[in-house]
């Protein structure tokens, strides 16, 4: 199974809480996590992008890097982790992502791919007078898949003459070409997000479920493979989880717990108004679970709660679900979690096996499963 980080591009990462770790997002700790990623050998990092976050007393992810430029400072710090930069598609022409994301090929030596992302909070592109009105929310499928075109045909081609309702290209350039396949990630949930990855899309990204149930997001999966009969294509899953590893899972149950109590009420409120905006096309699954009010501290995605054998019992779990290819990881303090997940977690999974991870010996091989 492939892991990969979700990394922090936003501040306090992926926790609406007062009593989880508090940090900005900075050039420094990004750097620091992917390199950290790296050195035990995963797979990728990729960065989101937010334009506009929720407020709350924790001002969660009202400070965001910006994931082009960033992904690119980190191409040039890093020689073997592949790196995914996420496309605002709405205010960013597909022309100059094309050319970005060539330059940070050239950066990377070919190590780079992108995630395409229709948009769905109003205010992001409501603040700058760009976003196409409510409508917008049950044709944005289509309006991306023009878009992944011309993309595709300027990265392979170097040039696009595409004619749609969307975008009208005249003999656009590109060059230099990418000197890699350029992968293309979606998150798509609803029907339209899985119809589009199938058709479009490398791999599609979705959330997992529940606490420590590692196979609750198999119907997604599912739903993924019955698309790709239809195109013909090899599209695998990717899913979205976090880790609260600790010695023991008690002490790491404690830890979730504390963050529970610590909801940023105000921020989760924020979170729940903007999903329930899309009235057009019902939402995208993968929204409308973030805005679930029953575990909104951590945004609802799957979480593995326990000690680190029982995190990597979990994780292979995750992995015998058919279709699925790999996990993109958040954890509640990023800079420990990778280290840990490095050097306690990894070497005791058994999908795992000749991942290029250097480890000291003393991992804890005796530390308990929960069953």
């Amino acid at each position: 199974m492939k892991v990969g980080v979700f990394i922090p591009i936003g501040n306090n990462g992926w926790l609406l809480s007062e009593t989880a770790p508090q940090y900005q997002p900075t050039f420094e700790l990004n750097k620091q996590i992917a390199q950290s990623a790296e050195h035990y050998g995963m797979d990728f990092v990729l960065s989101m992008i937010k334009l506009r976050g929720f407020g709350g007393k924790t001002e969660f992810w009202d400070h965001n890097l910006e994931s082009f430029t960033l992904m690119a400072g980190l191409a040039a710090v890093t020689t073997k982790i592949k790196l995914f930069a996420t496309a605002a598609s709405l205010v960013m022409p597909p022309a100059i992502v094309a050319r970005m994301a060539s330059t940070i090929d050239s950066i990377s030596n070919g190590r780079f791919g992108v995630n395409l992302v229709t948009g769905w909070q109003r205010p992001e592109y409501s603040q700058m007078g760009m976003w196409p009105g409510d409508q917008f929310f049950s044709t944005r499928y289509e309006y991306l898949s023009e878009y992944v075109q011309i993309l595709r045909e300027l990265w392979t081609t170097g040039k696009s003459d595409f004619k749609g309702e969307h975008f009208q290209m005249d003999d656009c350039r590109l060059s230099p070409r990418p000197q890699a396949d350029m992968k293309v990630i979606c998150a798509g949930g609803s029907d339209a997000g899985m119809e589009f990855s199938a058709r479009y899309a490398d791999y599609n990204f979705c959330f997992g479920k529940g606490i420590n149930t590692p196979k609750a997001f198999a119907p997604s999966a599912e739903k993924l493979i019955e698309a790709t009969k239809k195109t013909g294509r090899d599209v695998s899953t990717y899913v979205l989880a976090m880790v609260i590893a600790d010695e023991t899972d008690e002490a790491a149950r404690a830890k979730w717990e504390h963050y529970k109590a610590g909801a940023d009420q105000e921020a989760i409120s924020w979170l729940g108004g903007q999903a329930a905006a899309d009235t057009k096309s019902g939402s995208d699954t993968n929204v409308r679970q973030m805005a679930d009010p029953t575990s909104a501290v951590n945004i609802n995605m799957g979480t593995f709660i326990g000690s680190y054998a029982t995190v990597a019992r979990l994780l292979d779990e995750m992995a015998e679900v058919p279709g699925t290819e790999g996990v993109l990881l958040t954890f509640d303090d990023f800079v420990p979690g990778v280290k840990n997940f490095g050097e306690r977690i990894q070497p005791l999974m058994k999908s795992r096996v000749g991942a290029d991870t250097p480890v000291p010996s003393r991992v804890a091989a005796d530390q308990p499963v929960a069953a």
